[in-house]
């Protein structure tokens, strides 16, 4: 999708597909390597997602994992505090998503380090729309409903409300793990190409997730394979942006995708 994102007046151009790597900020999240807990943790993640050919850093201080109890806003506020100040530190330039259901916690990142972009796994509540909107960065808006078609209800809805607020730059995610049973995942990713009618970018997040996992009989830190198998459907299908553990996998997958798109087209 010839696309652009407005990244604090530089633009993020998503002609090609993007790779958005995940930094958790947490004690809990479902896949125990991704978590950074410490400044030099952290420190040490951002610049592996850099080296690794990833183009987004999705910091994200509060686990969503299922079964879990979410932190507090002062304790999300406090661990993402102190991540997006050594990544601003040692990565300036660095695209930054905040992973986040809170409004108050996104208008922290946003006025205090200037995050580029706010990926919302809340549903798009009112007040989170309102304050995304005045915050005028990039939005992930993500839908948990189970079925293709509720999913397309539900989306276009929230898109409308956040255009009518002014909001601009708008991405898509169909939300693979939230309310959705194993099949109803792979009923969504199988018709992922319909959310393209939309003319949004379409953001897929699928790395080491439970339809993987349980399908395959593995751990999520078996997931690796499953995962890179899912992503080049998901491309081909017509995401836009791969939210993912392992950037360096994702990356080479993106690459022999357009490489096989660009063949096509010469067909």
């Amino acid at each position: 999708m010839d696309y652009t994102l407005n990244i604090q007046g530089r633009l993020l151009n998503l002609a090609a597909p993007r790779v958005m790597g995940i930094l958790n900020a947490t004690p809990d999240s479902f896949y125990d390597q991704s978590r950074s807990q410490t400044e030099e943790q952290v420190m040490r993640r951002a610049r592996q997602i850099v080296d690794e050919g990833g183009d987004i850093i999705d910091i994200g201080a509060c686990s969503t994992r299922p079964d879990s109890t979410p932190a507090t806003q002062a304790e999300e506020t406090e661990r993402l505090r102190m991540a997006l100040g050594v990544v601003r530190r040692e990565l300036p330039d660095a695209v930054v998503s905040v992973d986040t259901f809170r409004p108050n916690v996104a208008r922290m990142a946003v006025e205090e380090y200037g995050a580029d972009i706010i990926n919302d796994v809340g549903g798009g509540e009112d007040d989170m729309l309102r304050t995304v909107a005045q915050l005028g960065v990039p939005y992930v808006l993500m839908a948990s409903e189970p079925t293709l078609r509720d999913t397309l209800l539900f989306l276009a809805d929230r898109v409308q409300r956040l255009r009518e607020l002014g909001q601009k730059d708008i991405i898509l995610d169909p939300g693979f793990g939230f309310g959705k049973t194993v099949e109803q995942n792979f009923e969504l990713l199988s018709q992922l190409e319909r959310l393209l009618v939309m003319e949004l970018p379409v953001l897929v997040g699928v790395s080491r997730k439970s339809m993987i996992y349980k399908t395959l009989g593995c751990t999520p830190a078996e997931a690796l394979n499953g995962t890179t198998a899912l992503h080049a459907v998901s491309l081909m299908k017509g995401a836009s942006i791969l939210r993912v553990h392992d950037v360096k996998e994702a990356a080479e997958c993106i690459a022999l995708t357009e490489r096989m798109k660009t063949i096509d087209r010469k067909i």
